[in-house]
């Protein structure tokens, strides 16, 4: 599957724009690594897009719903299975699917983190992520009342499993955003 069918697979599966800019955030973040760690950058951009594809109709993160429900369908669409394994692997506590390769790390450390990113971004006066920096996601993670559904838990688990420092982590993922702030409706109040 190429760039362009998982995108149509994307939008068959998912309507809210919400949703399909997380998947294309994490997208560019799982690029950014592949680039990092010197691996193929389009099949870890292919598992950043997919891996929530299912999600708005599967809403239940559960046995029965998101992940586990779309494995069967991307398998029908061709995927490799080690695409498939990485996406299960992003919610190992109902797919039973324990985080292995460096890919499947990578997955579960920016998951949460672009959304946290993307909260920062949309509060401050410019709405345009260019402006964001490290700093500013710090001090917002301190606020627990801020983006109060990202499990920054996560965050620090995923970096940990990375072995990467967390503000680096933090770095390398905004950096990422910041260069498709516009394909990710980052880019100011005209957006």
């Amino acid at each position: 599957m190429n760039r362009q069918e998982a995108w149509d697979l994307v939008c068959e599966y998912t309507e809210s724009p919400q949703l399909r800019r997380h998947m294309q955030s994490v997208e560019v973040a799982m690029r950014a690594y592949a680039r990092y760690f010197g691996e193929d950058e389009e099949k870890w951009g292919l598992v950043g897009l997919l891996h929530d594809f299912d999600y708005e109709r599967y809403p239940d993160v559960s046995e029965n719903g998101h992940p586990n429900a779309g494995a069967p369908i991307l398998r029908e669409h061709g995927l490799d299975e080690e695409i498939v394994r990485a996406i299960l692997s992003h919610a190992t506590e109902v797919t039973g699917v324990e985080r292995q390769s460096q890919m499947e790390k990578t997955l579960y450390a920016v998951d949460e983190l672009t959304g946290l990113i993307a909260a920062v971004a949309l509060v401050r006066p410019s709405k345009d992520i260019r402006d964001v920096k490290v700093k500013s996601v710090r001090k917002k993670w301190k606020a627990k009342a801020f983006a109060p559904g990202v499990h920054r838990e996560e965050i620090e688990q995923g970096a940990e499993e990375l072995g990467i420092e967390l503000n680096e982590h933090i770095n390398i993922v905004l950096e990422a955003m910041q260069q498709a702030a516009e394909e990710l409706g980052l880019d100011g109040p005209e957006s």
